[in-house]
Order: C-alpha cells, then sequence, then structure tokens
C-alpha cells in the first residue's frame, strides 16, 4: 500500500471502480474467481474498494483480464474508454489462437527500449475525408497490454453551424506492431463499428520535438464513409494515458492554423486531395 492515505484510497478506488466495470463485461463473478483461484469473499472486498489486493493478486488478475497491471489504476472514466466497444473480447479471442500465438512470440515481441520509446500520447493529425480543407487532429495513446503494445484515438468533428459543439465522435482501438524499425498500426471503430484502419509509421527526429510520419488507410462498410487513404502524422505530446485536457485538443484545424506544427504541415502538403477514394 501507499504510504499516504489519500492515495491509497485513490488507488484502491480506481482499482475497484475498473474491476467492476470488467466483471460487469465478463459475466459471473464465481466463475471468474474459480477461474484465477481468489476466494469470492475477497475478490468481493476488492470490488467493494475496502481492500487492495496484493502485487500477486493484482497481476493475476490483470492477466485474466488481458491488461498490464498498471492500467487497473486507471482513473475510472479513462478505463471506460479503453474499453469501450468489447475491444479487448475480440482481440483475447484473436490471442487464444495458435496461430496468433506463434505470430505474436517470434515476430511481435518489441525490445524494451523499443517500447519505452513510443509509449505515450500523441496529437494525430491528417486531412479530414469529412470538412474539406481542414486538418483533423486527434488525440492518439499508445501503451503497453498484457503481450504488446496498444492504442486508442479519439476523433472530435464539430459543428458546421456551431464549431463550439461535436457533431461527429469517433473512437478506435488497436493494435501497434513495431517491426524492424516501423510501427504498424491496425484498429476497430468502435462507436459505429463499422470501419477498419491500417496504418505504417516511421520516426522522425529533426529537432527535440518527436514525430512519426506515415499513411494511414480505412475501409468502412457504408457509403458515407468512402473508403480512403491519406498522409498521416504523430506528433508526441507527453508520457501517460489519455485525459480530458487531450480531448479537449481534439477537433478540425483550418490547414494554416499555426497550431500545426511545421513539420507536420511540410509533410502533409498543401493540398487535402492527398485522401483518395480507393
Amino acid at each position: 500500500m501507499d504510504r499516504h492515505p489519500d492515495v491509497s484510497l485513490r488507488r484502491a478506488s480506481d482499482f475497484a471502480a475498473n474491476l467492476r466495470l470488467i466483471c460487469d463485461q465478463r459475466g459471473s463473478i464465481s466463475h471468474i474467481c474459480r477461474k484465477i483461484q481468489i476466494n469470492r469473499q475477497q475478490f468481493n472486498k476488492y470490488l467493494s474498494g475496502k481492500h487492495l489486493p496484493s502485487s500477486a493478486n493484482i497481476r493475476i488478475i490483470a492477466e485474466h483480464f488481458g491488461f498490464d497491471p498498471d492500467l487497473m489504476f486507471a482513473p475510472n472514466d479513462e478505463f471506460r474508454a479503453l474499453i469501450d466497444g468489447n475491444f479487448f473480447n475480440v482481440f483475447n479471442r484473436l490471442r487464444s489462437e495458435p496461430q496468433v500465438q506463434r505470430f505474436l512470440a517470434t515476430v511481435l515481441a518489441a525490445p524494451e527500449p523499443v517500447e519505452q520509446s513510443v509509449i505515450g500520447v500523441y496529437d494525430r493529425y491528417h486531412y479530414s475525408s469529412i470538412y474539406p480543407r481542414k486538418i483533423l487532429r486527434a488525440s492518439f495513446c499508445i501503451y503497453r497490454g498484457r503481450d504488446l503494445l496498444q492504442h486508442f484515438y479519439v476523433e472530435h468533428f464539430p459543428s458546421h453551424d456551431d464549431p463550439a459543439r461535436t457533431a461527429y465522435t469517433f473512437k478506435y482501438h488497436g493494435f501497434v506492431l513495431p517491426i524492424e524499425g516501423r510501427l504498424f498500426t491496425v484498429d476497430f471503430e468502435t462507436i459505429q463499428r463499422n470501419e477498419l484502419t491500417f496504418g505504417i509509421f516511421s520516426t522522425v527526429q529533426r529537432s527535440a520535438k518527436r514525430f512519426m510520419m506515415g499513411i494511414t488507410c480505412g475501409v468502412a462498410a457504408t457509403m458515407f464513409r468512402q473508403p480512403f487513404a491519406t498522409r498521416m502524422a504523430l506528433h508526441y505530446r507527453r508520457p501517460g494515458m489519455l485525459g480530458r485536457e487531450d480531448l479537449a485538443r481534439t477537433t478540425t484545424l483550418d490547414v494554416h492554423d499555426p497550431a500545426i506544427p511545421r513539420e507536420v504541415r511540410e509533410y502533409l502538403g498543401d493540398s487535402p486531395d492527398m485522401i483518395m477514394p480507393l
């Protein structure tokens, strides 16, 4: 437990709220307790926030649900966003397949320095496929999952009639695969649940600011969101997970907005017709 009582209580409260959330999605508490071999009465204390599990039990619980133990202590609103759309259930089923396990073991085991160099919060820039001559700035986060890197990002599109109001919100969850000096990404949109997106990025370090430049393509099962491919830029902001201050930055910007880093504008170019239907 932490030395400071307030910190300990907050950690226990966050852990309990997050544990309740994922248990609600996974069915019977009794079944979970049998699987992880933790006494039901003790588990109920974890759920209530009255007790924080030992380090060993925290790891057992986190691994059962497919999380890094540190994620279990994220603020509940951030944790809820991460598992929104039952995303983890899909990937946990994939990970149980022998072919996927062999692939992860042989290809995706990134060295620790590689992981630490890319984990954190980014601004994600590309030309908008919805609003002409606008650049979308999304909030993007890379974090450590159970056995590989994962990512989460949010897009907000303001209303044409009232720019202070959000007209559309999209949330994406997926994998990050560091292979041969490149980052490959694949993710699902979890609100409309109809789009699959792929990306490839390479790191660019021209100054103290850190950028990753690449391309992305998306395919949606709707005529209103055509398939597209476009240049993409990630601008590193800080370590950690997405918070409210990051989501507040998520919007569309004029192509010449000075808030867009110079390196990003140079890479994306001046013409929004880089988004091309596939």
